[in-house]
């Protein structure tokens, strides 16, 4: 009873009316207290419970409402268009994650709009505010959907299908014909034939009911559910993750540890002691390029020849990493991201001694392979002895070309005419700060560099062999030759097994959803006045389609060997209906009212049959009535 019920009560009851009064009028009684349009609470009653009441209600009522809104179908697929579109720029602005060094040069370049994008967490998507929470409403919204649902699907499986209509002529699809069999053989022929078409079937009075294509439904919660299984593989893999980068020349290795990564980033509740123990070396690189016509210089191969060992006393086996062609070794994928050339040097101090040897990483700066790099030498004694660091800053160039527009350039990626051009510098190299320092850059702020006899800056232009000699004795350095290196990616991955399932369920429960059609399918049987058996059955689909009524028609096909149909008796083309309001015809007029409810038992003119009168004859077997002149009983329903 509602508070207006109670108060109402109330007032009857001090009048002395009982709950008789109590319901002479359904207008609202006023209460004392103070009304607020627009909320929840309803009327608040004065004083302080009052007071709490209302605020209680008033949380109540928008809390229901909210999770009604949060978990209405319109708002998850608002929720999931968002997440769509939250993805885009995750794609267009380099990502932190990604790659550090474009995000650098991306908010140096745009010096406007890069700030902008880092207070929006725009080099950052996936792990900002306002992606995870749309993230975390989707998944809540996505379990407030299922959770109902499958509760109200179970109780269909567990229940029946629902009894036939009392027309079945309304339905879309509907087809009739009479019998000689008895009804109970075609009502039991017709549920053999349902359960043999896997149709859920079962006999409700005078009728088969029957359902099929729950399959359909099926599809659309696993569908759901997919997409709930998907989520939390997300968010296990951002927070599980690991990955790393390495470069590697040709004939180095490297071990699964965390010194051993040139970059490394994981997620929050990432354990580095839950590294596998696994390792790899380059064996050799091979890259082909396009030799002519417009695509000159395109890579057509790139294969990167590897020995990976996993576990600490595991064998060493072979392996071939191409690109989009990783190697899965113990959990984790190494893929394959660059290649470029490192330029093997051995260095030479004042003293004749050899101060550095060994090949140095240039990186690519173009699709030509044009690479620069440096090479740091921070043991070195000049000629007096004097202990000193040196550095060279260089460009390589695999096929070296020359022209008045680009100068030095290279014109070919591969290794046709290789051309390492360097610049000297002596003094320090700055790596005895203790900062941290970029391998591929020179720090000259204090160096100096080399000059020659002239006063010219130094510089020099060498072929694999051959050597140069630094200004005053200061020592030489000689190009031996080119050595290749690979960039690789280590990725673990925990979620990916788990996302890669839940892509699979989601396309399949999506197929079930759209091709599998649930419908319903009714038999009913009942006895015409002239003996036989008026055999309906109609189709009811969940949607409209085509192909209801061609199953209804290969059903009424199959039932037909156990209910032969016979020559439907002249003027007599009538429904269940029909036929049961001519049978109740001899019955009271208010009886064929209910013609369409109740079978009928006799055919005659209205009176009752007596133990004198003779039994009636079925004059509609052997004489077929003349459809101008209806039967009484017919003109009476009419």
């Amino acid at each position: 009873m509602t508070t207006t019920d109670n108060a109402a009560a109330e007032i009857a009851e001090e009048a002395g009316l009982g709950e008789a009064g109590s319901q002479l009028s359904t207008a609202p009684v006023e209460e004392p207290g103070q009304a607020v349009p627009g909320s929840f609470g309803g009327v608040r009653r004065p004083g302080v419970l009052g007071w709490f009441g209302w605020i209680g209600r008033e949380v109540t009522g928008w809390t229901r409402w909210f999770w009604r809104q949060l978990t209405s179908m319109r708002v998850a697929l608002i929720l999931l268009f968002l997440l769509s579109l939250a993805s885009i720029p995750g794609s267009l602005v380099p990502q932190t994650s990604v790659d550090p060094v474009k995000v650098q040069t991306f908010l140096a370049t745009h010096e406007t709009v890069g700030p902008v994008y880092e207070k929006l967490g725009l080099f950052h998507v996936y792990s900002s505010v306002w992606f995870s929470a749309i993230y975390i409403l989707l998944f809540v919204s996505l379990i407030g959907c299922i959770v109902p649902r499958s509760w109200q699907f179970v109780g269909q499986l567990r229940g029946r299908p629902p009894g036939a209509p009392r027309r079945l002529t309304r339905l879309p699809a509907y087809t009739t014909w009479r019998t000689d069999a008895e009804p109970e053989q075609v009502l039991s022929a017709a549920q053999r034939m349902m359960a043999r078409r896997r149709f859920r079937a079962h006999t409700a009075g005078d009728a088969v009911a029957a359902e099929k294509g729950y399959l359909r439904e099926t599809g659309n919660l696993l569908f759901h559910s997919a997409l709930i299984v998907m989520l939390v593989a997300f968010a296990a893999g951002q927070l599980w993750k690991s990955e790393g980068g390495k470069l590697i020349v040709d004939g180095d290795g490297f071990s699964n540890t965390l010194t051993q990564y040139d970059d490394f980033k994981s997620g929050s509740l990432f354990d580095s002691d839950s590294l596998a123990p696994f390792g790899f070396s380059l064996h050799g690189f091979e890259a082909s390029y396009e030799r002519s016509g417009p695509q000159k210089g395109t890579p057509r191969t790139f294969r990167a020849h590897v020995k990976y060992w996993e576990g600490a006393d595991g064998g060493e086996r072979k392996a071939v990493i191409e690109v989009n062609k990783p190697l899965d070794v113990a959990g984790s994928k190494v893929y394959l991201m660059s290649h470029g050339y490192a330029p093997v040097v051995t260095v030479r101090d004042g003293q004749g001694d050899i101060a550095y040897q060994g090949s140095v990483p240039f990186l690519q700066q173009d699709a030509n392979l044009s690479s620069v790099g440096v090479i740091k030498v921070p043991d070195y004694r000049d000629k007096n002895g004097k202990k000193d660091q040196l550095g060279f800053q260089g460009r390589f160039t695999p096929t070296y070309a020359l022209d008045e527009v680009r100068g030095p350039h290279s014109s070919f990626p591969a290794l046709d005419y290789p051309v390492l051009s360097l610049n000297a510098f002596h003094g320090s190299l700055g790596i005895d700060s203790g900062l941290p320092q970029n391998v591929y850059q020179l720090e000259t702020r204090k160096m100096k560099q080399f000059k020659d006899k002239s006063g010219d800056l130094f510089r020099k232009a060498l072929r694999p062999g051959e050597s140069m000699k630094l200004p005053n004795g200061a020592g030489s350095l000689t190009y031996d030759g080119t050595k290749t290196w690979a960039s690789f990616q280590i990725s673990h991955q925990p979620g990916n097994g788990l996302a890669l399932g839940g892509a699979v369920a989601a396309l399949l429960g999506l197929a079930a959803s759209l091709f599998i059609q649930r419908r319903r399918v009714w038999v009913r049987t009942v006895r015409a006045g002239d003996g036989t058996t008026v055999v309906e059955m109609a189709g009811l689909g969940r949607s409209e389609s085509a192909k209801l009524p061609e199953e209804l028609a290969d059903l009424a096909v199959a039932l037909q060997p156990d209910a032969a149909p016979v020559e439907e008796p002249a003027g007599e083309e009538r429904t269940v209906e029909e036929a049961a309001t001519a049978k109740t015809a001899t019955d009271e007029p208010a009886t064929a009212q209910r013609a369409t409810d109740e079978p009928p038992t006799d055919e005659s003119t209205g009176d009752e049959p007596t133990g004198d009168e003779p039994a009636a004859e079925e004059p509609a077997a052997e004489e077929p009535a003349d459809p101008a002149e209806p039967e009484e009983g017919e003109g009476a329903r009419a």
